[in-house]
């Protein structure tokens, strides 16, 4: 789709928001080629990539390269050159995630990644910026899947199911980036903890240019789940109406 107008983005992030009860907006991230004009830069590094995630909900901020490179795991997966100290962490990390069990031998190599990293990114709630976020990330309720299954359903009859990704958290991105318009995380031990997720959050992702329709068919989807709901209550209290 094309980039929308401004106020399109607030209401997408509005009609989100309320079809699915999030409690907090969404987040827009977009993979920079260069820092953007009037957005602050957000210079001092993260202990995750996440963390932008996180408090990319509630401000606008740019963080290039470097202010990734805390994040060892995160910076792999957003496809920065494994080289000197960067690359060392990583194989430590990794190594000793290996040792206690929580990766499997080779597991690592598998994990979703960019093939070229950005020269940054830049994060904030979903209308911040005005044009096509590289994704949408949204933090749910497990009851919401029920709503974003059928509407992904309703907007892409003929794709494949939903990616159900586990650790970690930010792998999400590069899945999307990959052509998939929507997946779900469950999240990693490391993201629960720097995000502060509720146990009772999970994490579902929408590629940029995949927002404006799931928002029409998740509308339609909620308005008749609301229809439907209403029907089984009553048949609830008063058993299946009789027949014409």
């Amino acid at each position: 789709m094309d980039d929308m107008r401004a106020p399109s983005w607030s209401e997408a992030q509005a009609a989100l928001t309320e079809a699915l009860d999030l409690e907090s907006p969404p987040m827009q991230l977009h993979y920079e080629d260069r820092p953007p004009a009037g957005v602050p830069v957000r210079a001092e590094p993260a202990p995750s990539v996440c963390t932008f995630f996180a408090d990319g909900r509630t401000r606008a901020f740019y963080a290039d390269r470097p202010a990734h490179e805390a994040c060892e795991i995160g910076a792999y997966v957003m496809g920065l050159p494994m080289e000197g100290d960067l690359g060392g962490r990583l194989a430590q990390t990794v190594g000793w995630m290996e040792s206690i069990g929580y990766l499997a031998p080779g597991e690592a190599a598998q994990i979703p990644h960019q093939t070229k990293a950005p020269v940054g990114v830049s994060y904030g709630p979903l209308g911040a910026a005005t044009s096509t976020p590289t994704a949408v990330l949204l933090f749910v309720a497990p009851k919401a899947l029920m709503w974003v299954y059928e509407a992904h359903r309703r907007a892409w009859p003929r794709a494949s199911p939903i990616p159900v990704l586990g650790r970690p958290m930010c792998s999400i991105v590069p899945v999307l980036t990959a052509g998939t318009p929507l997946a779900v995380s469950t999240g990693c031990a490391g993201s629960r903890v720097y995000t502060q997720m509720k146990d009772s959050e999970l994490l579902v992702g929408l590629r940029g240019d995949a927002v404006a329709p799931f928002v029409e068919a998740l509308r339609r989807i909620r308005s008749a789940n609301q229809d439907v709901t209403q029907e089984n209550e009553r048949r609830r209290e008063s058993g299946p109406a009789p027949a014409a």
